[in-house]
């Protein structure tokens, strides 16, 4: 049996809860070497990023916001103070059966507005270049590609991106 896909309109966003940044780092660690090929360094990666998220949180300076279903999670974005000018998107991670709702796009433009709201006039983020249908979404919202970097992480070649954003 399949899990039946959901329609955009039955998806709301929330602000995360307890649990949730386990979820996050979870998904990341399992989707990633299975579309991907990447080794748990990743998920170490994601772990490392999620505890700070924790422990540093700053409300209305940083969000992580949860999109869900009926209480199932599909998806997940951060927002996190870098100075008083920039915020950094963390996080973005849409499950497979919610691919296509123009989620991904939904969560990066609640991120920006969260994060215009909050004061700040950029943004930036992290990113690898196999990474098409995200480079899509922050290309198309109007996000610049600044530096590239060719290295070898998380068991795999790569080329690591930074992109940003003014607010």
């Amino acid at each position: 049996m399949t899990a039946a896909r959901p329609s955009p309109a039955s998806i709301t966003l929330r602000p995360h809860w307890p649990g949730d940044i386990g979820w996050i780092i979870s998904r990341h660690g399992a989707l990633y070497a299975e579309e991907w090929g990447w080794d748990s360094s990743f998920e170490a990666l994601v772990a490392e990023i999620g505890a700070q998220f924790i422990r540093a949180y700053r409300p209305g300076l940083e969000c992580c916001l949860i999109a869900e279903r009926d209480g199932d999670r599909l998806g997940s974005v951060a927002v996190v103070r870098v100075d008083a000018e920039t915020a950094k998107l963390r996080l973005l991670l849409v499950e497979p059966t919610a691919r296509g709702l123009r989620l991904g796009q939904t969560l990066v433009a609640a991120a920006e507005d969260f994060a215009r709201a909050a004061g700040y006039t950029r943004m930036t983020l992290w990113t690898q270049s196999c990474l098409l249908a995200a480079r899509r979404i922050y290309a198309g919202r109007g996000w610049v590609l600044g530096e590239t970097e060719a290295a070898n992480a998380f068991g795999v070649d790569l080329v690591s991106e930074t992109w940003s954003k003014a607010l």
